[in-house]
């Protein structure tokens, strides 16, 4: 028989063969009864300062009939939970917009019932969008179709590539095993705070491609959606680089949230549009020995741990919040721009997390009311003038304003910048004039209860880069509970840029729910 074992802690100067020890000693068994043990789930305790230790849910094969404690939790062995395949009345000719978690995971989703998708994808291959984007990183030359936005895989191809969600949703655990089996590490399965990291991520979306072509699907790179073709108010096809016309019965629109140009053609075509609160703040970058020392204290470097993470969260006044996203240990700040004259900020890691340095946007919710006048579309302006202003005021070059947290916090005329990660590099600028007043004020209110709990989190070396814009989309694609547009039949958005979700995770989840429901919708039979 099985059994769960929960809280199964193993600190990390002990060696992993105790871990059969301790699981016997919480049952009251014989260590040798114990047939076997498969950890589904490990992470970090480390609050405190107390001396960190791996905490594990474990599932432990023993004879049956055996007598337990109530630690044990009697349970089949876990197998994971795939989507169920639907029985189908006809064949349909999907076409997907963007090859992000999202669009990969409808096409997958069709891909299983036999159904090829064809998939556009205005950006480049990653081979190509790694050479563009490094000329932006270096040289400041933008490709505003091949960048850290646009591309193969999506935005999260240059990011920490984390795969935390706190969606209950089983179907979470198979999107992680379809990543693994996509050449993921299979250390996501069982970690706590699963990531993958970005040099792993760009061969994992590569193979991602390869497969779904072995399954007949088409993949266009360079392949742009500027206008859908419609018959009374249903999609027919679409319109590609202004020119080519795909007939298709329905498009799953998984376009991320940076095509704002996308989001101006639907509203043109009367596809039901909702501005939707979003949030605006800085990148926050330290030493990583700053944050390993804030976190574990004393036990850093006396034991062998990971580089450490963080998430702050406080109220301030007027309401507002401000917390930390997106944090990303031994990682870099990156330029995250796709149009030209316009700074954006993100973070990004590789699978070690070894650099030297540590970086988490922190932001401020921005609600609908702050922007708001009249259009869906108010919110991509907002935020399109804060990215516009901070590269007047870092005199251009796509280099950076930056501020060291003190300066900031002072409010210095004279603004001081330490060194940073950041490519092609950065500026001084007094970053209070790149937010409106309420995101600056806040954002200081929350340093200074931050600073109260955790002192040296405001260190000296620490600097503050803007702008941070892109944490969630401003505008929401309205759908109905049949997963289409509210407005045009045939239309299913989905992922970040419908304003659904965010993240690795959620997004491929999003992309799921789409094409499950387009197949739900064939009800004619098979000629």
């Amino acid at each position: 028989m099985w059994v769960k074992v929960e809280r199964v802690r193993l600190f990390p100067d002990e060696k992993d063969s105790n871990l059969k020890a301790l699981v016997a000693g919480i049952l009251g068994v014989e260590e040798r009864i114990i047939r076997s043990i498969k950890i589904i789930k490990k992470s970090l305790d480390a609050r405190r300062h107390r001396k960190p230790v791996w905490v594990h849910t474990v599932e432990v094969e023993l004879p049956d009939g055996v007598s337990l404690g109530k630690e044990a939790v009697p349970m089949p062995p876990w197998e994971g939970i795939a989507p169920a395949i639907l029985p189908l009345r006809r064949k349909i000719r999907p076409v997907i917009i963007g090859t992000g978690p999202a669009g990969l995971f409808a096409a997958l989703t069709f891909a299983r019932h036999n159904i090829p998708a064809v998939i556009l994808e205005r950006g480049r291959e990653v081979k190509e969008r790694v050479k563009d984007v490094a000329n932006f990183w270096e040289k400041g030359l933008l490709d505003t179709e091949s960048n850290v936005q646009f591309g193969e895989g999506g935005a999260g191809t240059f990011s920490d590539g984390k795969l935390v969600s706190r969606t209950k949703d089983p179907l979470a655990h198979w999107v992680k095993e379809i990543f693994v089996q996509m050449g993921a590490p299979e250390r996501i399965l069982v970690d706590g705070k699963p990531h993958v990291g970005t040099d792993l991520l760009r061969q994992v979306v590569v193979n991602f491609r390869h497969h779904l072509i072995k399954q007949g699907c088409t993949v266009r790179f360079g392949a742009k959606l500027t206008d859908l073709v419609l018959h009374r108010d249903k999609v027919v096809g679409c319109i590609v680089n202004d020119g080519e016309q795909i007939e298709c019965d329905l498009i799953v629109l998984a376009m991320g949230q940076s095509a704002e140009d996308t989001y101006i053609m639907l509203s043109k075509r009367g596809v039901m549009l909702a501005p939707k609160a979003f949030a605006l703040g800085f990148r926050v970058e330290h030493p990583q020995e700053v944050i390993n020392r804030m976190q574990y204290g004393k036990w850093w470097g006396r034991l062998e741990l990971p580089p450490a993470d963080y998430f702050l969260s406080t109220r301030v006044s007027g309401g507002r919040s401000v917390y930390s996203f997106c944090m990303c240990p031994g990682g870099q700040v990156i330029g995250a721009s796709n149009h030209p004259s316009r700074i954006v900020t993100n973070g990004m890691s590789f699978s070690g997390r070894d650099g030297l340095y540590a970086n988490s946007a922190l932001v401020v919710p921005v609600r609908v009311s702050d922007f708001e006048e009249g259009s869906p579309l108010d919110g991509i302006l907002y935020r399109r003038k804060w990215e516009e202003k901070a590269f007047r005021e870092a005199k251009g070059g796509y280099f950076a304003p930056a501020e060291g947290i003190f300066s900031f916090m002072k409010g210095n005329t004279s603004p001081e910048v330490g060194e940073t990660t950041f490519l092609p590099g950065v500026r001084a600028v007094s970053l209070a004039k790149l937010l409106p007043p309420f995101a600056v004020t806040a954002l200081r209110e929350g340093l200074c209860v931050f600073r109260q709990k955790i002192p040296i989190f405001l260190s000296r070396e620490a600097n503050l880069i803007g702008v941070e814009t892109r944490t969630s989309a401003p505008v929401r694609i309205l759908r109905g509970e049949d997963g289409q547009s509210v407005s045009i039949k045939g239309l299913y958005p989905c992922g970040e840029g419908a304003g659904y979700a965010g993240g690795i995770i959620s997004s491929a989840l999003d992309g799921i729910r789409a094409a499950t429901r387009a197949l739900r919708m064939v009800d004619d039979p098979i000629p």
